[in-house]
């Protein structure tokens, strides 16, 4: 199955703001992109660019997008490892758009075998409820939404921190005495405390029931993961310490974490992400499958992802909850409530509306 062409689209969603500890997003920076072949069918891939996180914008992925195409065309589709590695080759990092050349490529693969991209990996269904994030705000602003999440039937939360640790605390603490003991919440400081702050705030949250921490510190201190995991009872998930499978082992064996995160905005796609998962699996370490600010193309493959991956536990699966005025998408991942479903059509099983496609800037290499 060789590649014609590709068609590449600046896919911007226009979105309520959304405040986290490294900046606030006011559109959802995604591109999205159409792989052809010589076959009947076309592959779909999606990426959304975090630049604060990830170090790309719209912009380098666009740029990026156009010369990974024309090193593509005229090859095999159905040759992952070799599309990808041909990636690699050509630059490194920029994890963010290679993820929706690798996400094409599976839709491709999965399509050709008439199957549904989770059985196309071995995979089968199962319940999964995503949890909902809270971005940084009041104290007063936070409980307000995470009371909005409870009454609309969430049962699982996710708290931005990140700030300043004793407002942080405040905000965590009025958020726990809001909601109950009964729900789960789960915090993330996207990087925002070094390790006194980390310190003070996990040790002063320990009595408020909190499921874990997701990456507390810069990555620059990663070498005090360990150190922080023995001081405090609450557990910690690596996210922006592990970005492939061999940093996935160097935080094992290093003790530095109980759990990790993965995102194909990182990873690079489900190709690596396999592997990160197979690495965690093999230590007996569970996983959580992440995400950015998707439409329902990417979000579609990632729950695809989970359905083949028995080792991830945790979901955080609601990027089109949290603010996108538009959906494009047509087909693809549904929700019930705060549970995903997704129908049993071959590959992704999403795609996007063609007269929403009229008004992206588009290229075709």
């Amino acid at each position: 199955m060789k590649i014609t062409h590709i068609d590449i689209y600046r896919f911007s969603i226009p979105m309520e703001p959304f405040v986290i500890a490294t900046g606030t997003m006011d559109y959802a920076q995604n591109v999205f992109i159409r792989v052809h072949t010589d076959s009947q069918n076309y592959g779909v891939g999606e990426c959304s660019a975090f630049p604060m996180i990830v170090g790309e914008t719209q912009e380098t992925c666009l740029a990026m997008a156009k010369d990974f195409a024309q090193i593509w065309k005229g090859k095999d589709a159905l040759d992952i490892p070799a599309r990808i590695q041909d990636l690699h080759n050509y630059t490194a990092h920029n994890s963010t758009i290679k993820s929706a050349f690798d996400m094409a490529l599976y839709d491709l693969a999965a399509k050709n075998q008439n199957l549904p991209l989770y059985k196309y990996l071995g995979g089968k269904k199962r319940t999964i409820e995503t949890d909902m994030t809270i971005g940084i705000g009041t104290p007063e602003e936070m409980v307000q939404s995470a009371l909005t999440y409870q009454k609309q039937g969430a049962s699982i939360l996710k708290i931005k921190l990140g700030k300043k640790a004793d407002a942080d605390l405040e905000r965590i603490r009025a958020i726990r005495n809001a909601v109950g003991n009964d729900m789960l919440i789960r915090i993330d400081a996207n990087q925002g405390w070094n390790y006194d702050d980390a310190l003070f705030c996990l040790k002063e949250m320990e009595p408020l029931n909190i499921e874990f921490c997701e990456q507390p510190m810069r990555t620059w201190y990663d070498d005090l993961l360990p150190e922080l995991r023995k001081n405090t009872g609450i557990k910690i998930m690596a996210d922006e310490s592990c970005y492939n499978h061999h940093d996935a082992r160097k935080l094992i064996n290093a003790g530095a974490c109980e759990l990790i995160n993965i995102k194909f905005a990182k990873s690079g796609g489900i190709n690596e992400g396999l592997k990160i998962h197979e690495t965690a699996s093999n230590a007996g370490m569970a996983c959580m499958i992440g995400s950015m600010l998707e439409s329902r193309i990417a979000l579609s493959a990632n729950l695809h992802f989970a359905y083949a991956c028995q080792n991830i536990k945790y979901f955080d699966l609601d990027t089109c909850l949290l603010g996108h005025l538009v959906d494009p998408v047509i087909g693809g991942v549904t929700y019930e409530g705060y549970f995903l479903d997704i129908p049993d059509t071959p590959g992704i099983g999403a795609d996007v509306d063609d007269n929403f496609l009229k008004t992206c800037e588009m290229w075709q290499v």
